[in-house]
């Protein structure tokens, strides 16, 4: 068995996690991790997640491991990323809009430990962002030109935006296509629509656990790619799946590509 701690095992990605991860044979949850000023610290994680009762308190600290999955805050990702770090300890990243700073970190670490680091843990997305690298590809040299746009849903509670699964699905088309700028909404006189951008709207509504919608817009025809998620169990499924690869490889960085053997 694999001994895992998560960290954000108080949040609504921890809570499946550790749902998930208490019943998989093949892992051993060892520690759930969150803020110390969190109200849940000294509750048994199983009860706060609705998994039943661990025996298994949330902490403040980590205890011995073999890999951990972050899914927790800017704050959170950088002690997760110095604890693995300093104790060799391989690393899942989910938390996104990490800073520069962290993902300096990261970099770092990775000299040291291997560390499977993804905006989107969910087996759907990373198929569609293949899909997106295959029609950026196809369609950089159509005669009409073609604008690219990307939406993305996701719940009340998001910190960041546009999310990090809509920044990597827009690199993934810019650097198919050959498109430098990247632009964040739109407002007023803007004048006509350059083609050499691409363009991010975020919507936030209620619980939403994640949509994108990838509009590839030329004259006469239209092609969307459109992943959504109906609830959190996908990204959760994915971090899992990523703690039982990144425990078998050399220090270094990877993504779910390599998880889920897309490369």
């Amino acid at each position: 068995m694999i001994k895992i701690a998560i960290n954000g095992a108080a949040g609504r990605m921890g809570h499946r996690l550790i749902d998930l991860a208490s019943q998989d044979e093949t892992l051993q949850l060892v520690a759930a991790v969150d803020a110390s000023e969190h109200p849940a610290i000294g509750q048994d994680a199983g009860i706060v997640a609705g998994a039943g009762e661990l025996k298994l308190p949330i902490t403040d600290t980590y205890t011995d491991c073999e890999a951990v999955i972050d899914f927790s805050t800017v704050a959170g990702a950088t002690k997760a990323i110095q604890f693995c770090h300093q104790n060799s300890v391989p690393l899942v990243m989910a938390t996104t809009g990490l800073e520069s700073a962290e993902e300096q970190l990261l970099r770092d670490a990775a000299a040291v430990i291997p560390i499977v680091w993804a905006p989107s843990m969910s087996m759907a997305v990373n198929l569609t962002m293949k899909l997106t690298q295959i029609a950026g590809e196809a369609l950089k040299d159509h005669a009409s030109g073609v604008d690219v746009e990307i939406i993305e849903r996701h719940h009340r509670f998001k910190a960041d935006a546009p999310s990090g699964t809509a920044l990597k699905f827009g690199n993934i088309a810019a650097t198919a296509m050959g498109i430098s700028n990247h632009r964040h909404g739109r407002e007023g006189m803007v004048g006509q629509r350059p083609h050499d951008e691409i363009g991010y709207h975020a919507v936030r509504t209620g619980d939403n656990p994640g949509e994108h919608t990838i509009v590839f817009g030329m004259l006469g025809e239209t092609i969307e790619l459109k992943v959504g998620a109906s609830n959190r169990d996908c990204y959760a499924s994915g971090a899992l799946a990523a703690a039982k690869f990144v425990v078998k490889q050399s220090p270094g960085i990877y993504d779910m590509y390599d998880v889920l053997n897309l490369k």
